[in-house]
Formats: structure tokens, C-alpha cells, sequence
């Protein structure tokens, strides 16, 4: 299963910057000063209302750095809204130019500022945008420092010598653009260094908004604290931008940030030059053969969405042995490689792709002619986003969907695969409830490794995470700080080096260090308390010998660390009240998940315009779409899209016995119907189950239906299931 998330980000990234905040000498007690002619706290600082909606300031901009002659769509009046110190919500199709909505405003403010004779010696202040795809934020600026436009972007590639430069140009005022992952708004140390920005956060970008809303098709917990994170670092404005938004997500994005009705700008999403085919089949296998044909027949640059790693590959082959120019590309490849593929792919006008979801988020390619959906999309959001990457020149281009009753299976897996059981969630709760906990008071911490809680707990990884949002912010009994490292192991290189190096730092490491034939094992703890060393210093020091080729250095044990904000809870009626509303949470987020994918099947299969199907689900009511537009299947053949009806087969009670036998667990239902229709979890791994003759064994049957069986046979209440199942 591809289990890394939609864009591509990896929680190394997490890992990194929490080395970098110890290492990058931010002092965290700081105060937020602005300096330079006028000290007026940006926060306050207003330019005149009534920009007009063409801004020439914005115009000339857009002429001298970016080298375009006009603006398209509503860019020109999110601009002139942003400059007029206004917050905007921005929902444009893929290819549609968001990204200039924030670059153009990020360039002006320095020259607002002059014109408004409130510039000082310190700059324009910054633009902080958060972003979750690494690769896009590279790219992007890449680009803007090729413009001569002053960008950074903090990811895990950084060494700690480009961290501490972009901290540097940030407390001077130099940078216009800032990216960033939405992860790094637990850092400490970063929250700290963005409120000493000289000339202040001029704008807060916030790409990929939907994820903001729970409800948006790829929610990310982490974009739930970034509205806070807005608030505490008095940013001017906020612009937030998205592809897929329906009319519920726009107003949870609008809520998040308090910005009224007339702040939401939303151009059409459709595309007259895209043609939306689809088919069903009676199997996968029938797919093949249609796609070979489709492919000889439509020439031109292509990519193939599948769900899985593994699918991606064997297709990339198959297509290959066909004739065809195709490489595969997923999350799970090694960064030099996929680099390479894609840049490949961009440069070809031949070259077919066959991809997860992980490939296509900010690829600015404007002829690709075709796109494949192999496997069912997530929800109508996850379709228009991709089809929407094929022929941005404007160009005919050709969007397939193939689907038939197997694919369910594969939707199932990832949409049952992520809720956990009541069981598993009462246990997260008493863990981080322990009666240690319980003793902290308000302002102390503790730490936690969420491998280690998810394998314990069976908790997938992101399901986790949510949980602790939840405890974080619906509950309001923690904060998350910044995550570190408990391990730090090194291999010496130049002995004498370290042996010469008697600084405090230095002392306190070798007096620490566990040494081994080859690896030294550091008690970075035990060396600050022995020694009264600052523990940032130590880790500090220890990467300045990794870098000066002194050490070879290995770090492990990534610690997630929670500050108390008020008392845990301390009795079990108010575990079970939070465990409660925290399941039913979940569960109508699965609920939400099956619905999606009933959403897409209904908007391919219905007796209507295809494109009008896509209009009423993002409610455009645009006059450019007509009634109904002649490039669909419908409107081409007026013919429907059936699915042969294949009804799923009821429980092996046998079979769920002998399960039940094999995996010795009466306490969660829901864990042995996950081993009996094939879906992985953190526990399934540990006691070595995937690969068992049961696992998958009634992979046919119901999900839910599996679950109330083994509720039963377990000699657990079955009716809190029965309400899931009608459901679904």
C-alpha cells in the first residue's frame, strides 16, 4: 500500500527541523521588536482602503520580475485586495496562477512601504508561505531567486550552515519569501525568530487551504494550528489558496481565518478542452489491453494514476514491453531518481508516466495530453485536481477513467484501514493520561516516540497525529513543542580534533559518551545535567564535528514533545467522555471517506453532462459552462456508465473462528476484520500477520459486516456497529 500522504511530504522533514532549531542558535527568549524610521507594529500598519482593482504597482511587478504582460482570471483583484490590506480565500482550478496571487504582493510591500513613507533601513517585512509539498517549494524558489526575488525555503535538505544563514536574513529583513512545511509551526525556536522578523509578517500564504477544513478531501492535522499561528505572529494578512474547495470547505477555510464572504474569490472549473471519457469493466484485467489502445491512438505526454507503489511499477513495465516511452514514479522512490524522472518527463512530448498521487502536485507542464485514472480517485476533489494538470496550453487533451467492482476493494483498504478500534483509542488515552502525566502541572512537558505509540496502540501514524490535534486543540490540554532527538551516535574521525576541543560543549560530550569499537553513544541528557550545558549547545557542537568531517554522525529516537496546558484528566469518566467524542469524530470522518468515493462514482456513472456534474459539486454556476458540453461520455454517446453489480459475500463464520484462533485477540473486533479482508495496521506488522494464509482470506465480504461478525464471536456488543453498517 502507497502510504505516504498525497504531496509527497515525510516526516524526516519533522525530524530535521528539530535538529535545526537546536542547532540554529535562536534565542528563544527574544521579545518581538520591529526597528528601522517608523516602529509602528506591522501587526497595525495600514495602507489606504480603495486600492483600485488594478493595482499598476501590481501590473509593473508582474511585467519586470515575472516577465508576463497581464494577469488572468481573478488575480489582479486578489492582488489589489491583499495590497489593500485585506485577507482573501482563493479557489482557482490546477494551473490557474495561485501562486502569483502571494509572489506579486510579496515583491510590493517593500515598495508600498516607501510610498507610504513608513520604509526603514530593515526591508518589507516577509511573506511566510506554507506549503506541504517539498518539491513545489523548491521549485518555486528556485524560480523567484532566478528573478532576483529573495526566497528561501526551510526543508530537511538544509545543513545546519543554510539554516542559520535563512534565520540571519530573516532577523535582518532581507527575505521577501519564506516557505515552509505546515509541520514547522510547532517550532518553538521558528515561532520565535518569525516575531523578530524586522518589518514584520507582511502576509501568511497558505497553499493547499483545504486541508485547513476536517473536511476537506486531504485533511492534515498539522493545518489546523496554522490559523493560531497566524494570530501569534501578528501577521498583517492572510491569503489562503486551493484548488478543490466545495462551498462547506470555503466557509471552513473563510471561519479558520475570519475572513468575510466578500474576501472568497472563486473562478470556474471548467475546461473546454477537456474531454472526459469513461468506462467500466468487468474486471482489471480488461483494463490493460484498453489502455495499450487508447495510448496508440492518443500520442502525446501522459500520466497514469494508480493507487499503489507496486501497481505503478508492474504498469511502467507492462507499458514498456508494449513499445511505449514510460517510467513509473512514487513516493517511496529514492529523491535522486524520481528528480530525474520528472525532469525527463517534463522535457518529453512523448513520455508516459505511471504514477501515485505523490506525482503531478506543481508540475508545470502545459502539454500533457493525457490522463489515465487507473484505479478509482479518492473523492471528486482528487479528480478534478488531477484531470485539471492535462492541457493547460489549452490544447485538446483526453481524460480517461477506467473503473470497475475491484477497485472497491482497494478504496476499502485505505478508507477502513484508518479509523482505529474504541479499544485502541481508550489505550492512547490512558497512555498519554498515565499517572505521571497527571502529576505535571501547567507549563511542564513530556515526550513521547510515535512509532513506538502507534505499533503499541495500533494508530496509524496520521490517525495519531489527529488525535493529538484534537487533545491539543478541542480539548485544550496540550501544546505540541518542538520534536528532538533521544539518540545520538558517532563515529570519530579525526581524533585528535575532538581530543583538542575543550570547550564546555565539547567536555560535556566526552565526558557522556559510551565509546565502542567503532560507534560512541552520546547521553546528550545526561551530559547537559552533569555539566550544566545547555542541551542545544551539545547537539550543536556535535553537528559542527559532523560537518567539519571531525565525526560521522547517526541520530535516532525522534521524541514528539507536548507541553500541559491545564491538568489531564484524572478520572475514567472523563477518559471515557473524551474517548467518546474523539471516536465519533473519527468515525464520521470514515463515514465522510466512503461517501466521497460514492461521490465519484455517482458523478461518472449518472445520466448527465460529466462537466456539469463537476460544476454542481463545486456549486459553479458560471456562465461559461454550458447546459451541457458535448466533450463528455454522456453528452458523446448518451449513454450511461454501468458497473456490473457484483453483490459482496457474506461471512465465513469458520473461517473467522479459525482468525480469531490464529491471532489469539478477543479484545478488538475491528482488528480482526482488518486481518480478514487484508488491510494492514501498525499491530497487524508486529505480530507478523501480512503475511499469514488468513490475512485477506474474506477480502470479498463487507468490512463492516466482518466487524459485527467478529464482535460477535468475541462476545462483544455488536449493535454499536450495526448504525456504521446501515450507513455505508
Amino acid at each position: 500500500m502507497d502510504d505516504s500522504d498525497e504531496f509527497g511530504f515525510s516526516s524526516g522533514d519533522e525530524a530535521a527541523f528539530a535538529i535545526a532549531c537546536e542547532n540554529s542558535g535562536v534565542q528563544i527568549k527574544r521579545k518581538h521588536t520591529n526597528s528601522g524610521d517608523n516602529d509602528e507594529s506591522p501587526a497595525k500598519r495600514q495602507f489606504p482602503r480603495g486600492f483600485p482593482r488594478q493595482s499598476p504597482l501590481a501590473v509593473k511587478i508582474l511585467n519586470e520580475k515575472f516577465g508576463l504582460d497581464a494577469f488572468r482570471l481573478e488575480q489582479e483583484a486578489v492582488i489589489a485586495r491583499l495590497l489593500d490590506g485585506g485577507s482573501a480565500v482563493v479557489v482557482f482550478p490546477t494551473g490557474g496562477g495561485k501562486s502569483l496571487c502571494y509572489q506579486v504582493p510579496a515583491v510590493a510591500f517593500a515598495e508600498l512601504d516607501k510610498q507610504a513613507g513608513i520604509r526603514g533601513p530593515n526591508g518589507g517585512g516577509v511573506t511566510i508561505v506554507v506549503s506541504p509539498l517539498i518539491a513545489l517549494m523548491k521549485d518555486q524558489v528556485d524560480a523567484l531567486v532566478k528573478r532576483k526575488i529573495k526566497a528561501a525555503c526551510m526543508d530537511s535538505t538544509k545543513t545546519r550552515q543554510q539554516y542559520m544563514q535563512i534565520n540571519d536574513d530573516l532577523k535582518a529583513g532581507v527575505l521577501q519569501l519564506l516557505y515552509c512545511a505546515p509541520e514547522r509551526l510547532n517550532n518553538e525556536g521558528f515561532i520565535q525568530s518569525i516575531k523578530s522578523v524586522r518589518g514584520g509578517v507582511r502576509l501568511v500564504a497558505v497553499d493547499e487551504a483545504h486541508c485547513i477544513s476536517e473536511w476537506g478531501h486531504a485533511f492534515r492535522p498539522d493545518y489546523l494550528k496554522v490559523a493560531r499561528f497566524v494570530t501569534e505572529i501578528q501577521a498583517e494578512r492572510v491569503v489562503c489558496l486551493t484548488a478543490t474547495a466545495t462551498p462547506k470547505v470555503a466557509q471552513d477555510i473563510c471561519d479558520a481565518f475570519s475572513i468575510e464572504k466578500s474576501g472568497l474569490f472563486r473562478t470556474t472549473m471548467y475546461r473546454p478542452n477537456l474531454r472526459l471519457v469513461a468506462e467500466a469493466t468487468s474486471t482489471k484485467q480488461e483494463k490493460f489491453p484498453k489502455i495499450f489502445k487508447f495510448l496508440r491512438e492518443n500520442l502525446g505526454s501522459t500520466i497514469i494514476y494508480v493507487t499503489l507503489k507496486k501497481q505503478a511499477e508492474a504498469l511502467s513495465e507492462d507499458l514498456q514491453r508494449q513499445g511505449f516511452h514510460a517510467k513509473h514514479f512514487h513516493a517511496g522512490m529514492e529523491t535522486d531518481i524520481k528528480t530525474k524522472v520528472q525532469d525527463e518527463f517534463m522535457t518529453s512530448n512523448t513520455m508516459i508516466i505511471v504514477a501515485t498521487i505523490a506525482f503531478g502536485m506543481g508540475i508545470d507542464k502545459a502539454d500533457i495530453r493525457n490522463i489515465i485514472h487507473f484505479d478509482i480517485p479518492s473523492s471528486v476533489e482528487g479528480y478534478s485536481q488531477q484531470i485539471g494538470r492535462a492541457g493547460r496550453d489549452g490544447k485538446p487533451s483526453v481524460c480517461l477513467f477506467y473503473l470497475c467492482q475491484e477497485d472497491f476493494y482497494m478504496r476499502n483498504i485505505f478508507t477502513y484501514g484508518d479509523l482505529p478500534s474504541r479499544h485502541s483509542v481508550r489505550q492512547f488515552l490512558e497512555d498519554v493520561c498515565c499517572p505521571a502525566n497527571r502529576q505535571l502541572e501547567a507549563g511542564d512537558s513530556f515526550s513521547v516516540n510515535h512509532y513506538d505509540q502507534s505499533r503499541q496502540h495500533d494508530i496509524r501514524p496520521n490517525a495519531l497525529a489527529i488525535l493529538y490535534s484534537q487533545l491539543e486543540l478541542r480539548f485544550n490540554y496540550i501544546r505540541a513543542g518542538t520534536p528532538r532527538y533521544s539518540n545520538y551516535t558517532y563515529e570519530p574521525i579525526i581524533q585528535h580534533s575532538i581530543k583538542e576541543d575543550e570547550s564546555a560543549s565539547a567536555m560535556a560530550i566526552k565526558s557522556s559518551t559510551r565509546k565502542a569499537s567503532k560507534w560512541h553513544h552520546v547521553d546528550v541528557e545526561a551530559a547537559g545535567n552533569r555539566q550544566g550545558v545547555n542541551r542545544a549547545d551539545i547537539v550543536r557542537k556535535l553537528n559542527e564535528w559532523s560537518e567539519s568531517g571531525i565525526i560521522s554522525l547517526k541520530t535516532s529516537g525522534l521524541q514528539h514533545v507536548y507541553h500541559i496546558v491545564q491538568k489531564l484528566p484524572p478520572t475514567s469518566h472523563e477518559l471515557d467522555d473524551i474517548m467518546e467524542k474523539l471516536y465519533t469524530q473519527m468515525l464520521d470522518r470514515e463515514q465522510q471517506d466512503l461517501r466521497r468515493t460514492k461521490e465519484v462514482i455517482r458523478l461518472i456513472t449518472s445520466k448527465t453532462c460529466i462537466s456539469r456534474g463537476l460544476a454542481a459539486y463545486f456549486d459553479d454556476d458560471s456562465h461559461e459552462l454550458p447546459t451541457e458540453c458535448g466533450h463528455c461520455t454522456w453528452c458523446e454517446t448518451r449513454s450511461q456508465v454501468v458497473l456490473p453489480d457484483i453483490p459482496p459475500s457474506p461471512p465465513n463464520h469458520a473461517l473467522a473462528n479459525k482468525i480469531v484462533q490464529a491471532c489469539k485477540v478477543m479484545d478488538d473486533p475491528r482488528f480482526l476484520a482488518r486481518i480478514a479482508f487484508g488491510i494492514t495496521s501498525p499491530r497487524v506488522t508486529t505480530l507478523k500477520l501480512g503475511k499469514h494464509e488468513l490475512f485477506g482470506s474474506m477480502n470479498t465480504c463487507d468490512f463492516m459486516e466482518l466487524v459485527r461478525t467478529f464482535a460477535e464471536i468475541c462476545g462483544n456488543d455488536s449493535s454499536e456497529y450495526t448504525s456504521a453498517v446501515l450507513a455505508t
